[in-house]
């Protein structure tokens, strides 16, 4: 198993390298963000190590562009920041898992080999498919009945969200979360707005609507209404 480490506390770097390779992981390590970042992207590691606060480039900067780049590396977060904010902002990043300081190796150790057993078991699903609407995830575009759909990169990731979970009620919150910042107000009408704009690009002209407003709960992409 091979290991990017991207600590810049030399001691600390020290420390998990020595473990890591004692426990017969082959590991390379980054002292710096952007140079942590071109080996992430240059080279296919299975897991990551990855401490937040980082010269150059910040922790969560570099798991953010990694999973923006389609890159789905199993990513540990370390930080001394320890609040559930803290916490839930490294896993909406896109960490796989966080882990404060200070921490003992043990513990680490085996919050790795957790993620990498999700990772070996994680099949990466590059398109989705309702009735005869599909996206390749790969391509980034989206088809309907053979018509290609032009959207902008909110809609395509608002129209993603609602294709992985085909069939279910998808509320206001779980859009604010999965698509939009946790943060971001939920009483602005932002999302009517790109759910109208998205119905009309992926129904309009075609037999049958895919996207069905559930009146007082949210939305559902299904190919029958209910």
């Amino acid at each position: 198993m091979h290991i990017l480490v991207i600590e810049d506390d030399a001691a600390t770097a020290d420390y998990l390298v020595k473990g890591l390779t004692e426990s017969g992981y082959v590991v390379d390590c980054a002292a710096e963000g952007r140079d942590g970042l071109f080996m992430a992207l240059s080279q296919n590691y299975d897991a990551m190590i990855v401490d937040r606060m980082l010269p150059g480039l910040d922790g969560l900067s570099i798991v953010q562009t990694l999973r923006a780049q389609q890159k789905r590396t199993p990513v540990l977060i370390l930080s001394a920041l320890a609040q559930v904010d803290d916490r839930v902002k490294g896993l909406r990043a896109g960490g796989d898992d966080y882990l404060t300081k200070p921490y003992a190796f043990s513990e680490l150790l085996a919050r790795l080999e957790a993620i990498l057993r999700r990772g070996a078991n994680e099949t990466v699903v590059q398109r989705l498919k309702v009735a005869d609407l599909e996206m390749d995830l790969l391509s980034r575009t989206v088809r309907r009945a053979g018509k290609g759909i032009e959207l902008q990169p909110r809609e395509f990731k608002l129209l993603e969200y609602l294709m992985r979970h085909a069939g279910q009620v998808v509320t206001r919150t779980m859009l604010l979360e999965g698509v939009w910042d946790y943060h971001f107000d939920p009483q602005t009408n932002v999302i009517d707005v790109h759910v109208s704009r998205l119905r009309q690009k992926i129904d309009r002209g075609f037999d049958r609507p895919l996207l069905h407003t559930v009146r007082g709960a949210g939305y559902s992409l299904r190919a029958e209404a209910s």
